[in-house]
Parts: C-alpha cells; structure tokens; sequence
C-alpha cells in the first residue's frame, strides 16, 4: 500500500501547488548556536565577529518554554530574539517536536489524548509567538523522528532523556505518525512566514533517508508545508556518523545525493548541528588536522551544491564541548582557551 501511495505521489509532486520556489543564493549561509548561559560572554563575541546566522541552542525547546503543565518561560528565547533584532541576524528556531520534550510529557501513564493536547498547545503556542516576527527565518518542525534501521523512534519506559514519547499518538491508516502529520498542519496553519524544516540526525543510513523522503513526500500531499531537510552533523557522536570520518568520500557521496534530491523537490538542506568528535585527548593536534580535512571536503560539497538550491551550514557550538560521562570533546572552531583551530579557515572562508 504505501509504495503504491509513494509511486503516486511521485507522479502528482510536480504540479502541487503549494511546493516552494526555488531560492538559490549561490553561497552558503553559515552560522552556529550559542546557549542562554553564553550571551554577554566572550562566545557571543566571536559569534557576531563571524556570523549573521544563529540558533538558540536549547531556548526554544519545550524543556525550556513549558517546563511543566503550569508554567511557561519565553525568557531565555525572547533574549536571543533581542540580540537577533539589535544585530540584525537570521534565526533558525531549534524548538521541534521530539524527544527533547519535557519530563512531564514523558511520564509513562500520558494517554495518546493527552499527548496530542500537550503538543498541540506547545506547537500552536510557538508557531503564533514568533511568526511575525522578522529576524527568525527556518524553524525545525519536528526532530528525530526515525532510527538509523529506518523504524520510527518512540517512547521507552520512565522519562529516558533520549525518547520519543510524541508516536503513542498512533500511526495513521498508512501507517505514519500522527504526531509528525499535525506538527506540519499546525506549522502550515500558523508559522505561514516562516521556512519548515524536517531535522534529523545520524548518518547516511540508506533505511532511513528512504523514510524521510518518503514521510516528506506524504505530509506534502495532505497539503501542509515542508520547506528543508536538516541534518544533525555530530561527527562520530555514535556508531551511526563514525563512518562519515572512517570512508568519507563515500559517506559525502551518499549526503551529495540526499541534497540532490532535496533541492530536485524544492527543498532547502540544512546542516544543523555541525561538531566533530575526538575520542583520545592525547591525540588532540592529530584529531584537529583529521576534522579540517572533513571540513574541507564537506564545505567542497556544500559549495557545490549552491548553484542548484539553498544549503546552510550551522556549527554546533563554536568551542571545545564535553559530555557528561564521555571521554573526549566534540570540536568546532575554536579551542578550549578560544584560540581558532585549524577548522576556523575553513569555516571563515567558505564564501570566498
């Protein structure tokens, strides 16, 4: 049933009225995140001597705006919205429908009714909040919605950090999920001025990039909007995006045909969550060299496809970042004592 469905969608795409023309810029548009506790520090500080593109981080994610039942906090977003306005930034609202969502949503005892009350009043509430405003361009819809295996990511059992409580909705008769059909409606109804993007992350995993498209392709014919695909690059984060740094070329073969086929249904590709992982400390000069020649050659490819459609690039952070239980760092463009790594040049460059 649903690859007859797929192969009809397939024929009908191209005269659907609501797909999005074509923006090409023919650079990329580059950026990174900065957290709240960040602001008034000396990483706000290179961030604007860099970018003109921002992503709050954490701010705008449920866990912050709508702590619990009771309580709603705006705070920490409307203080990015503040800095975006005094210097004149583009923003991208990393505030999705996901397993970010707060411990009381995840509780085990939520009804599917009440799941689709409680993310229906934060997708609502977000979407008319902040769209008419300006400075905020893109905004992630949903986020992590599919395993690497291509299965769709659900709940576990307590409040897991990394769960996907939102699927308990149910599938529809096609078998896609509720949740991820009424985000997009809901965004389509409300956020009309501003770009919906799909987010996901891991690797080039062939299962689920197939399910992606696929998703895409159905929430489009049931008339809502989908504008781009984001990819979370945290390279070597897990076993998932560790072959993007073993066999790059052909993992950055595979990334160039899932931009292909973005930009061949007018979607835009985001790269949302750009870092590099190096797992031996001792080993740090070594590790730096090894992520600017994977820098290069995704900025390469990034350049590339510019002359066909809308490509971002937004760094995850733009120092030296640990996790909590992890040995190792993630790296961006600057060090632990804020000197620029290797990578910074590249970065810095990548218009030029």
């Amino acid at each position: 049933m649903k690859k007859i469905l797929l192969i009809h969608l397939l024929l009908i795409f191209p005269i659907i009225l609501f797909a999005q023309s074509k923006e090409i810029t023919g650079t990329v548009v580059v950026g990174a995140t900065l957290n709240h506790n960040e602001l008034n520090t000396i990483k706000e500080e290179l961030f604007l001597k860099d970018f003109k593109y921002l992503t709050p981080a954490n701010s705008a994610k449920q866990t912050k705006i709508h702590p619990t039942p009771k309580v709603w906090n705006w705070q920490q977003i409307d203080d990015f919205i503040s800095l975006a306005q005094k210097h004149d930034l583009q923003v991208r609202l990393h505030g999705p429908i996901s397993p970010q969502a707060s411990k009381w949503a995840k509780e085990d005892y939520r009804t599917p009714k009440e799941l689709d009350q409680i993310m229906t009043e934060f997708a609502t509430a977000f979407a008319m909040r902040f769209n008419n405003e300006p400075t905020i361009k893109w905004m992630d819809v949903v986020n992590e919605t599919i395993l690497a295996n291509g299965k769709w990511f659900g709940p576990k059992k307590g409040t897991d950090k990394w769960e996907n409580p939102w699927l308990k909705m149910g599938l529809d008769e096609n078998g896609y999920p509720l949740y991820i059909l009424k985000a997009f409606e809901i965004a389509t109804k409300h956020a009309t001025n501003i770009k919906l993007v799909y987010n996901q992350n891991a690797g080039m995993q062939t299962e689920m990039w197939e399910k992606l498209k696929e998703t895409i392709l159905y929430i489009r014919s049931k008339g809502y909007r989908v504008d781009g695909i984001g990819w979370q690059a945290h390279i070597g984060l897990s076993p998932t995006t560790k072959a993007l740094k073993e066999n790059t070329d052909l993992e950055l073969k595979k990334l160039s045909k899932l931009i292909d086929w973005a930009h061949q249904n007018d979607l835009e590709f985001h790269v949302t969550e750009l870092d590099y992982f190096i797992d031996d400390l001792t080993q740090l000069k070594k590790g730096l060299k090894n992520q600017a020649t994977f820098y290069q050659k995704l900025v390469k490819l990034l350049q590339e496809k510019t002359k066909s459609g809308v490509v971002t690039l937004n760094l995850w952070d733009i120092g030296e970042r640990t996790k909590k239980g992890k040995k190792g760092a993630f790296q961006s463009i600057y060090d632990s004592k804020f000197q620029p790594t290797p990578s910074y040049t590249i970065i810095k460059n990548i218009n030029k």
